[in-house]
């Protein structure tokens, strides 16, 4: 074994009261990839925070590359080779794709004008690098949120890293481009570039580290070779107890049953085309795909966002939903894929949050009942155990989870009829995966059409009664866990046709 490139000794860092660290041991190698692992809240992002230079151990050293830190600074940290990709992608929407990648060497370059010319060749060169192919001079802005993640990533490998830190790097990718991503990390690791990987995909941990570390309630309970141990048994060191992942039933369907939706021939211009589909009760139906498959224009055509031909059906009735206002009216609720900018207002209180959605049910008269508001959060808050400081917290305030859970009981709210949930468990821990699932589960059985849009194979097969596969904007297949495993519907939608 090598000299660490980086090593972290007895560090700890408190906010207030609360003991975010406690004493943790860290090292890595050049060229070894290490997963770093915990619930939301375990004190993850708040190491990488400390590697990084943007918080200041409470006590502790850290030595980089052989040089020795009690109090390093983000262009410290830099300039020693760590490139930070954070899960909330910290991009630029109003620049370019291009602009966005080369940005760091544009910035530290400190030149009065920008070689353009040079900008695109560094940005092609980094694309080039993760295999993809994405629009230099499109606004990020207009990107799904896949490609703003892929951009993310090409800035981090543009710069001359020495330590790559990526926080879940593949939330919103899609198979193909994870499998693509394995590959870039392999060459990553062959070049002597260290690379610290943190994700709640168990399957992805096993596959691309050659160590774990495990942090719990800020203490690192686990550290060791990535072959001693199972998904299984880093799911119950990650929690402290065994996380159940019971499918759910296959529901047959009796003869004659009414579904609760029916879509006949729904088309959008350039997006999707001829979807045909019923939804029963008590199914949780799923839908996956390949990015640019149509998934996501599907989900908002049904919540009124895009302009659909076709014929849509609640409990058999022909209904329209041209607008967001037609979507709430029909008692249809939407969870998005991006929480952060779709799902929550990040500085209002949670109160607000939840109540944002049935806001015309909490007033009285004209005026907003606030007392009615809290309550009723309160409530929500006790039924789906959130874990929360106050009700009038910031939603920014709360784990990746818990806002999850939030958004999730704000559509609750409004007692809906249809639920669409796309990506529901993107970025959260496995204990709250598997809590997130079994609410899933209980509003199926309650009554709720309930809709799932993942590109979690192993999600959809385990959550859903069915699975229906979309390419290029169609329904191509039909499946359940009885029909397909896991491995082959993986390679069925990574399958060039």
């Amino acid at each position: 074994m090598g000299a660490p490139f980086l090593e972290i000794r007895n560090c700890s860092i408190n906010f207030g009261g609360v003991k975010a660290l406690q004493n943790v041991d860290f090292s890595i190698e050049a060229g070894q990839a290490y997963c770093l692992m915990g619930e939301n809240g375990s004190g993850k992002s708040t190491l990488i925070k400390i590697i990084s230079g943007v918080y200041t151990a409470t006590s502790g050293e850290m030595i980089l590359d052989g040089k020795h830190y009690t109090n390093i600074t983000p262009k410290q940290a830099i300039e020693a080779g760590v490139q930070v990709i954070y899960q909330d992608f910290s991009v630029f929407p109003n620049l370019t794709v291009a602009e966005n990648i080369a940005i760091s060497g544009i910035m530290s370059g400190k030149k009065k004008t920008v070689d353009r010319k040079k900008m695109r060749e560094v940005a092609a060169e980094a694309l080039a690098r993760i295999n993809v192919d994405l629009p230099l001079d499109k606004r990020v802005e207009e990107l799904p949120v896949a490609g703003k993640q892929l951009v993310a990533i090409a800035r981090g490998i543009a710069q001359d890293a020495k330590l790559i830190i990526m926080d879940e790097p593949t939330t919103a990718l899609t198979h193909k481009e994870i499998l693509a991503l394995y590959e870039i990390i392999d060459n990553l690791k062959k070049k002597g570039i260290a690379l610290i990987f943190v994700s709640h995909k168990l399957e992805e941990v096993m596959q691309i580290s050659e160590r774990i570390a495990i942090l719990r309630n800020g203490q690192k309970v686990l550290d060791d070779s990535i072959e001693n141990f199972d998904v299984n048994s880093v799911a119950y060191y990650m929690t402290g107890r065994e996380v159940p992942d019971v499918p759910y039933e296959l529901v047959e369907v009796p003869e004659g049953t009414a579904p609760i939706l029916e879509l006949e021939g729904l088309t959008m211009k350039d997006k999707f085309e001829d979807i045909t589909l019923s939804l029963y009760p008590k199914e949780v139906l799923g839908i996956t795909g390949q990015l640019g498959c149509g998934r996501t224009e599907l989900a908002q055509a049904l919540f009124g966002i895009g302009e659909y031909t076709g014929t849509v059906k609640l409990n058999g009735e022909v209904v329209e939903i041209k607008t967001v206002q037609d979507a709430l009216r029909l008692k249809i609720g939407y969870v998005p894929e991006d929480r952060l900018s779709e799902g929550l207002f990040l500085t209002r209180s949670l109160s607000d949050n939840l109540a944002a959605a049935s806001i015309d049910d909490l007033a009285d008269g004209i005026r907003l009942d606030y007392k009615k508001v809290e309550d009723t959060g309160r409530q929500w808050v006790e039924d789906l155990k959130i874990v929360i400081g106050d009700i009038l917290d910031p939603a920014s305030s709360l784990s990746g989870g818990n806002q999850q859970r939030i958004v999730l009981a704000k559509w609750l709210a409004t007692n809906p009829r249809l639920l669409i949930l796309n990506c529901p468990t993107v970025g959260v821990d496995v204990g709250s995966k598997s809590q997130i699932h079994e609410i899933v589960k209980d509003l199926a059985r309650k009554g709720i059409g309930v809709i799932v849009i993942s590109d979690d194979i192993g999600e959809v097969m385990s959550l859903c009664s069915r699975v229906l596969v979309m390419k290029k904007g169609r329904i191509v297949r039909q499946t359940n866990r009885t029909e397909m495993t896991v491995s082959q519907l993986e390679d069925y939608l990574t399958k060039e046709e």
